[in-house]
C-alpha cells in the first residue's frame, strides 16, 4: 500500500472519529442504533441541543456518510447510513461498556398494531410483513437508493397463490412497490401499487376490518391465523 493511500485513510479515519466523538452527535447516533428513523427535532431532544444546533450536527454526520436523510411528506427523517455504520457503532458501544438504547413508541395501541397509510397498510403488522417479504426474497430492492422493490419469481408465485392479481397490479399508473417509512415504527412498510393491492386483498378475505372512526385496522381471528401462517407474524 502506497504512502498516499495510507495518509488518505488515516485522514479519513480521523475525520470520522471526530464526527462520532462530539457528545451530542454520539447521542444522536446511539439513538439511531435501533434502525428506526427520527426527525431533527426528535434528535435535538435526544442530544439536548437546540434545533438549529442539531441541524449543524446532522450536517456533519451526513458529510461523513454516517446518516442518511429521507423525505416523507413534509417531514425529513434521519437514519443510520448502513448496516456497516451500525456494526461499527455497536463495536464501539461494547468497548465503552454501554447498553444499546431502546425505542419507545408513543402511538396509541389500536393505531400502532395496524392502520391504513393512504391506500396501503401501516403499523406493526405491515412492518413485519415487509420484513418477511425481504427476508424470504419475495421482493428485492432495485434502483440507486433501493427504495423501490420488484417481485422475485418466488414472490410472484407466492402472492398469486394467495389470490393477488399481479398482472393487474403491474398495470397501475404508479410505482409498483416501494418502501414507505412507518410513522409509529420508524422502519419501512410496503407501499406502492403492490402494498395497496395487498391491503385490498386482506380486506376482501376478512383478515382485516376497517375502523369506522379512524385509520385503525382490526385483525380478525381469521386474520391472526393467516398472518401467522403466511408471513410468520405473531399478532
Amino acid at each position: 500500500m502506497d504512502a498516499d493511500h495510507i495518509n488518505y485513510a488515516d485522514t479519513g479515519l480521523a475525520r470520522l472519529a471526530g464526527a462520532i466523538a462530539e457528545p451530542a452527535r454520539a447521542r444522536m447516533l446511539c439513538c439511531l442504533m435501533d434502525g428506526r428513523a427520527r426527525t431533527s427535532t426528535e434528535l435535538a431532544v435526544v442530544a439536548e441541543v437546540s434545533p438549529s444546533t442539531a441541524s449543524v450536527h446532522l450536517s456533519k454526520l451526513l458529510e461523513q456518510h454516517l446518516v442518511i436523510v429521507m423525505a416523507q411528506g413534509k417531514h425529513r427523517y434521519y437514519q443510520l447510513a448502513s448496516g456497516e455504520v451500525a456494526n461499527a457503532l455497536e463495536a464501539l458501544l461494547l468497548v465503552a461498556g454501554l447498553p444499546r438504547p431502546q425505542f419507545v413508541p408513543n402511538t396509541p395501541d389500536r393505531l400502532r398494531k395496524a392502520r391504513t397509510c393512504y391506500d396501503h397498510m401501516a403499523g406493526e403488522v405491515a412492518v413485519g410483513m415487509h420484513d418477511y417479504l425481504l427476508q424470504q426474497a419475495w421482493i428485492a430492492p432495485v434502483g440507486t437508493d433501493a427504495s423501490d422493490y420488484e417481485l422475485t419469481e418466488k414472490g410472484e408465485s407466492a402472492l398469486q397463490d394467495m389470490g393477488l392479481d399481479v398482472a393487474a397490479t403491474r398495470k397501475a399508473r404508479r410505482r409498483f412497490a416501494c418502501s414507505c417509512l412507518d410513522w409509529s415504527e420508524r422502519t419501512p412498510h410496503l407501499g406502492g401499487a403492490l402494498g395497496a393491492a395487498l391491503l385490498k386483498l386482506f380486506l376482501s378475505r376478512a383478515w382485516l376490518e376497517r375502523d369506522l372512526d379512524s385509520r385503525a385496522l382490526a385483525l380478525t381471528a381469521r386474520g391472526r391465523r393467516e398472518f401467522q401462517k403466511v408471513f410468520a407474524l405473531k399478532t
